[in-house]
């Protein structure tokens, strides 16, 4: 059913080639805006087309640099908010700030609810967001929240390259993957799923515990929301491989790459590494290994589908 508004597509700088491939699977072209800096920095938006009584849809992730991209969104919003727009809907394929969904050490913030706090008062009025560090942000939000997952489009790429059933071992980085690497394990018919215990003596350093499954002989398949400085996912490969993996394949949705990510992975024993398009992968930090698949249809399918009021969740019947 229309609800008798027109779509907007906007997008800050960000990532334009993915909201480029969003506007081409809706066909119809990207909003006019202009979104440039002053002369210190500041944030600079105009909107240059009537946004008055329409369903307005902005794209931006808020990858590196973060704390730049996540101010051009929240500009963005107030933009459209005092624009008049009916319905404001922050498409955030990549949601930063997101590891601290809560407190761990005495006196530390949860920024993830900081962030989502920030992003409503500025003017949403609905988030799509693609695979959260965790489930639970959608519930920081006052606003409803469409929580998207890339691992059917994942799923379907493994089966296509042959990386499925019985000889595949899909892995979870961590315990609080599980539910991620199961899913997966059912969509691509996988032998069994593995668990790999870590702990992290401080951010972004991981120590590998313990392998919790049986990987010997077998194909491995990680899995996780992110692949950032690489860390767990090599050592995690390394250690699969001393427990005697035949293969091991790297798939992530987010593919953050900082500090010395590359290099790690490919001087790594993973033989490919899968990502989605959410973040933007610069030509210096694209690799051999790597093989980015695209969320646009995804996004675009419920970008429609919000617009018409009609069901997202049906998006994913058969793989959650």
């Amino acid at each position: 059913m229309d609800n008798g508004q027109e779509i907007l597509l906007f997008s800050g700088n960000a990532n334009l080639e993915l909201s480029q491939r969003i506007a081409d699977y809706l066909g119809r072209p990207l909003g006019k805006m202009m979104c440039e800096r002053f002369s210190d920095g500041e944030v600079r938006v105009q909107v240059l087309e009537s946004a008055r009584g329409m369903d307005v849809f902005v794209v931006q992730p808020t990858c590196a640099p973060v704390n730049d991209n996540l101010m051009e969104l929240l500009v963005m919003l107030d933009a459209f908010r005092r624009a008049s727009a009916r319905r404001i809907t922050a498409v955030i394929p990549y949601y930063g700030y997101a590891r601290q969904d809560k407190k761990i050490k005495p006196r530390e913030p949860i920024t993830a609810r900081l962030v989502a706090d920030l992003i409503t008062e500025a003017g949403a009025t609905r988030v799509i967001a693609v695979d959260l560090h965790a489930e639970q942000i959608q519930g920081f939000f006052d606003i409803p929240v469409d929580h998207l997952y890339a691992g059917p489009i994942i799923a379907e790429y493994l089966i296509q390259e042959g990386f499925s059933g019985r000889e595949v071992v899909v892995v979870s980085p961590d315990v609080a993957g599980v539910p991620r690497a199961r899913s997966l394990a059912e969509a691509i018919e996988a032998l069994s799923i593995a668990i790999i215990a870590k702990r992290r003596p401080e951010p972004n350093k991981v120590e590998v515990m313990e392998v919790i499954g049986d990987v010997e002989g077998r194909t491995c398949v990680m899995i996780d929301d992110m692949i950032d400085t690489a860390g767990s996912v090599v050592h995690g490969a390394e250690e699969l491989i001393r427990r005697g993996a035949k293969r091991v394949i790297a798939a992530c949705t987010h593919p953050v790459f900082s500090g010395s990510a590359v290099q790690r992975l490919m001087d790594s024993p993973i033989e490919r590494v899968i990502c989605a398009d959410t973040i933007p992968v610069p030509p210096h930090k694209q690799f051999a290994k790597l093989t980015r698949l695209s969320v646009a249809p995804l996004l675009g399918e419920a970008i429609l589908r919000i617009h018409h009021d009609e069901s997202v969740s049906e998006l994913f019947q058969s793989y959650r």
